[in-house]
C-alpha cells in the first residue's frame, strides 16, 4: 500500500518507519526543507530523535504536497491539532480517489472544539474517502522508533475499515486492537493530556506516589463521566485509549503534557511558563475545552477544573491541590 504522511515530526517518523518495516511505501510531507532534506541524505531525524537513530532508506520525505498525496492509498494526519482544518483543506482539493484517512492526533480542534475526526469528515470530501480512523493509545514517538513493544487501539465506527488499518500496522512489535467507540476514545485521547499535565505537576512539587496513584484513578473516573455523558462507552475507558493511554501518559518524561505540569509545579509560576513555552502541549488547550463543556453539561470534572485554574486564572498550584483535598467527603 502507498502511504502518505502529513507530518514528518516525531509520531509521523515514527509510524514511517512502522510502515516501511510493514513493506509500504511510504512518503511523508513537512513544511521544512531542512528536515526534508535531512531524512533523505542522512536518513536522521535529530530534530525529534538522537543521531543514533538511523531511517530507512526507503522512509523518504517531501515538502510538496500534491507529491505526497499523488497515487496515495492511505493518508495519515500527524499535523497538530492546530494545523488539522488547514492541513485537510488543501489535501482534499488534491483527491481524486477513494482513500483511507488516519488521525494520529489526539485533542480537539482550537477553531471550533470539534473532535479531530469530526473535523475531517466537515473538511474531506466522503466520496473519496473511507469511514475515518483515529490511530490512538499508550504510545510515545522514542520508543517506537526503537521498535519497542507498543499496543495501539483503530478506532472506527465502521469495523471493517478499522480492520484494514489494524492489519496496516501491525508486526511484532507494534499491536494493534480494533474499537469502534469513536466518541469515547477520542474524548479519552483528548483529556488524558490535562489529566497528564495535573501528575506532571504533583512531582514537580515533591508529591509521591501515593498522590499520584490518586490522581491518576480520579482522573481516570473524570475522564469516563465526561466520555459517557457524550455518548462514549464505559469500556472504552478500561481500555489502551483509556487506562492504558493515561498511565503511559501521566508517568514518562516523553510525555510533553507530564513535562509541562512538572515545570510548572517545580517553579510554581504557571504565568512565566505558558509565557515561555515553544513546544506544542496539547492538554493546555484540551483543558479549556473540558472546561467548557463539562460547565456546559454540568459533568463534575475536580481534577480537570483544578488544572483550568492554574493555567488560567493563574492560581497557585499547591493552593488548587489543598482545594481538592478539602472537598466535601463522598462515596468512592
Amino acid at each position: 500500500m502507498k502511504v502518505c504522511i502529513l507530518g514528518n515530526g516525531s509520531w509521523g517518523t515514527a509510524l514511517g518507519q512502522l510502515l516501511v518495516d510493514n513493506n509500504n511505501e511510504v512518503i511523508m510531507w513537512g513544511i521544512e526543507k531542512c528536515l526534508t532534506t535531512e531524512i533523505n541524505t542522512k536518513h536522521t531525524n535529530t530534530t525529534y530523535f538522537p543521531e543514533s537513530v538511523i531511517l530507512p532508506e526507503k522512509l523518504i520525505s517531501t515538502d510538496d504536497l500534491n507529491l505526497a498525496v499523488k497515487d496515495a492509498d492511505a493518508i495519515v494526519f500527524a499535523v497538530p491539532t492546530i494545523a488539522i482544518s488547514d492541513v485537510a483543506s488543501k489535501v482534499n482539493k488534491l483527491l481524486n480517489k477513494k482513500v483511507y484517512i488516519i488521525n494520529v492526533s489526539k485533542g480537539f480542534n482550537p477553531i471550533d472544539d470539534k473532535r479531530i475526526s469530526e473535523t475531517l469528515r466537515s473538511v474531506l470530501n466522503s466520496k473519496y474517502i473511507y469511514p475515518i480512523v483515529s490511530l490512538i493509545g499508550p504510545s510515545h514517538a522514542e520508543e517506537v522508533i526503537l521498535r519497542k513493544l507498543t499496543l495501539i487501539t483503530s478506532t472506527c465506527t465502521d469495523e471493517k475499515t478499522a480492520q484494514v488499518i489494524q492489519k496496516l500496522f501491525s508486526n511484532q512489535y507494534f499491536r494493534v486492537y480494533t474499537n469502534t467507540d469513536e466518541i469515547g476514545a477520542e474524548y479519552a485521547a483528548a483529556i488524558k493530556n490535562t489529566i497528564a499535565i495535573a501528575a506532571g505537576c504533583l512531582v514537580g512539587l515533591g508529591y509521591g506516589d501515593n498522590a499520584k496513584a490518586a490522581l491518576v484513578t480520579r482522573g481516570l473516573a473524570e475522564m469516563a463521566r465526561l466520555g459517557m455523558k457524550v455518548g462514549g462507552q464505559l469500556t472504552t475507558y478500561a481500555g489502551l485509549t483509556g487506562l492504558g493511554d493515561l498511565m503511559v501518559t501521566c508517568n514518562s518524561i516523553h510525555s510533553r503534557n507530564f513535562m509541562a505540569g512538572y515545570e510548572i509545579g517545580k517553579t510554581k509560576d504557571p504565568k512565566t511558563f505558558l509565557l515561555n513555552n515553544k513546544k506544542t502541549v496539547e492538554g493546555i488547550r484540551t483543558c479549556k475545552v473540558i472546561h467548557e463543556i463539562s460547565e456546559k453539561l454540568n459533568v463534575e470534572m475536580p481534577i480537570c477544573e483544578g488544572v483550568y485554574k492554574v493555567l488560567y486564572e493563574y492560581q497557585d498550584p499547591e493552593t488548587v491541590i489543598n482545594e481538592l483535598m478539602q472537598r466535601e467527603l463522598k462515596k468512592e
